[in-house]
C-alpha cells in the first residue's frame, strides 16, 4: 500500500446539479485545499492547513498549486474497438457503420489485436483525465477479455461488455442468441466484481438483434438485475424507421426495449435524440438514462440533442454525457462539453460551465448509480482524480490573465482545453499520466 499523500491545490467538488451560474451552494471549492488519500481512497477533504494538522506523520505532500483538482472525469458511452475508426468520412450513421465500423470490429476476433488496442485505449483515457468509462467491446468475447484485463492491470473502475449482435451485420461479425447468452455469462463470471470491473449487458441496438436475441437479452437482465445495460436509441431518423420496420408491433423505438424489460435505472441509452413526448415519459418513469454524445451527433449529422428540454420538463429525463468514440471525434470530455455547449446555443439554450463540470463528474456518476464511489471528493470515495491546468498552452495562459472567477476558468478549460490541460491523472490514489 502506498503511504498517505496530501494533494495540495484548488479543490472543486459538486454536491448536486447547479441551478445557475451563481449557484455556489451546488459545489464545494477550496482555494488552498488539501486532499488526504491513502489505500486508494479519499480520507479527508478541506483547507490545506486543517488537513495537514490531522494527517498521519510522514504523509507525502504533493503540491499542485495553482491548478484545480477535481474528481476524475467520466465517459458514459464509447466503443473500445473503434479507435482506428475515428475521423472516417461518411454521410450518416448507417453508411459509417457498414463502410468502416463493422470492417474494423472484425479484427477483434484476434486476441492479440484486442490486447494491443487495449493498451492504447487506456493510455488515452488517462491522458484525457478520464478515470471511468463505459465501453462497448466487439461481438467477440476475446475483446471483452482484453478490455477488462487491461483495466485490471491499471486498477481502473471501468464498465463494459461484449456486444450482442446476430443480424443485419456481416456474418463474420455476428453471434447467435445462444452464443450471446453464453459468452455474456462467461464475461460476467470472469470479470464482474473482479478488481474494479463492472460488466454491462450490451445489445448493440434493435437493428442488429433479432427478436430471439432480444428475448435472451431480457433473460440476462432478469438473471443479473444489478448489472448495467447499454444500447443505442433514436440516434438517426433512418435508424428509427428501420427499427420500426423490424419491430412493427412496437409503439415506437423506445417501446422495443420496454417490451423486453430492458429499461431501468441502470439502462444507458446512447444518443436518444429524436424522442416523442411518450418516449420521454417512459424514460422518466423507468429511470433510464439518455446519453448525450455531442461530437458524434454533429460529425454524423444525427441531430441536436434537446438537453434543456429533457432536463426541465415536468417529467425530466436523466442525462449523461459521453464521447462516443469512434463516431465521436475527441477522447476529451472537455471537448465533449464544449460541443454540448454549442449544440444548446443552436437550440437557443445555454449550458453554463458549472453544469458542464457537474455533468463530467458527479452528474455522470449519478447516471451510473456509482456516486457513492466516484464523481466527488467526498471522504471514502475512490481517489480517482484529475488535475487541470488552465494555463497549459500559451493561448490559454494569455486568456487566463483576463479571468477573474471560477466559472470563467472552467469555461476556458472547456472551450480551449484538451489533453495538454490535464496536468495529472490519479487512479486509486496513484499518479498515472506522468508515467505515460
Amino acid at each position: 500500500m502506498t503511504p498517505p499523500r496530501i494533494l495540495r491545490g484548488r479543490l472543486l467538488s459538486f454536491n448536486r446539479r447547479p441551478l445557475s451560474i451563481s449557484d455556489t451552494e451546488s459545489y464545494v471549492y477550496e482555494d488552498d485545499g488539501g486532499l488526504l488519500i491513502s489505500g486508494g481512497r479519499i480520507l479527508a477533504f478541506g483547507p490545506f492547513e486543517t488537513i495537514l494538522l490531522d494527517a498521519p506523520e510522514g504523509a507525502e505532500i504533493v503540491d499542485h498549486r495553482p491548478n484545480l483538482i477535481l474528481p476524475g472525469l467520466i465517459d458514459t458511452h464509447l466503443h473500445f474497438p473503434q479507435m482506428q475508426v475515428v475521423g472516417s468520412y461518411a454521410a450518416n450513421l448507417l453508411e459509417w457503420l457498414n463502410t468502416y465500423t463493422f470492417v474494423e470490429e472484425q479484427r477483434f476476433a484476434d486476441p492479440a489485436h484486442g490486447a494491443r488496442i487495449a493498451v492504447s485505449f487506456f493510455d488515452e483515457m488517462i491522458r484525457q483525465g478520464t478515470t471511468t468509462a463505459v465501453a462497448y467491446c466487439s461481438v467477440h468475447k476475446a475483446s471483452a477479455d482484453a478490455y477488462f484485463a487491461e483495466a485490471s492491470k491499471r486498477n481502473m473502475l471501468m464498465l463494459g461488455g461484449k456486444v450482442l449482435m446476430d443480424c443485419n451485420a456481416p456474418e463474420v461479425l455476428t453471434d447467435t442468441p445462444q452464443s450471446a447468452y453464453d459468452d455474456t455469462k462467461a464475461v460476467i463470471a470472469d470479470w464482474h466484481g473482479k478488481a474494479r470491473n463492472h460488466v454491462v449487458i450490451s445489445p448493440r441496438f434493435a437493428l442488429t438483434s433479432s427478436h430471439e436475441q432480444m428475448e435472451v437479452t431480457g433473460a440476462l437482465a432478469r438473471e443479473f438485475p444489478d448489472l448495467h445495460i447499454q444500447t443505442h436509441l433514436s440516434e438517426n431518423t433512418a435508424e428509427i424507421e428501420r427499427a420500426l420496420e423490424l419491430y412493427p408491433e412496437a409503439q415506437d423505438y423506445t417501446d422495443i426495449y420496454a417490451r423486453y424489460d430492458l429499461l431501468g435505472a441502470k439502462t444507458l441509452l446512447g444518443h436518444a435524440i429524436h424522442l416523442s413526448e411518450r418516449e420521454r415519459d417512459v424514460l422518466n418513469e423507468t429511470g433510464a438514462v439518455a446519453v448525450h454524445c455531442p461530437t458524434s451527433n454533429l460529425f454524423l449529422g444525427s441531430g441536436l440533442f434537446p438537453f434543456k428540454d429533457y432536463e426541465t420538463r415536468e417529467k425530466p429525463v436523466r442525462i449523461a454525457v459521453a464521447t462516443d468514440i469512434g463516431g465521436g471525434t475527441s477522447y476529451s470530455m472537455l471537448k465533449t462539453m464544449d460541443e454540448a455547449y454549442k449544440i444548446q446555443q443552436l437550440r437557443g439554450e445555454r449550458l453554463n460551465p458549472l453544469e458542464s463540470f457537474f455533468a463530467m463528474t458527479l452528474g455522470n456518476a449519478e447516471a451510473l448509480s456509482l456516486a457513492d464511489r466516484i464523481g466527488t471528493l467526498d471522504p471514502d470515495s475512490d481517489a480517482d482524480l484529475v488535475v487541470l491546468d488552465a494555463r497549459a498552452t500559451p493561448a490559454m495562459a494569455l486568456k487566463m490573465d483576463a479571468v477573474s472567477t471560477l466559472a470563467e476558468e472552467l469555461f476556458l478549460l472547456q472551450t480551449m482545453g484538451d489533453d495538454r490541460a490535464i496536468a495529472e491523472t490519479y487512479v486509486a490514489g496513484n499518479p498515472v499520466k506522468s508515467g505515460l
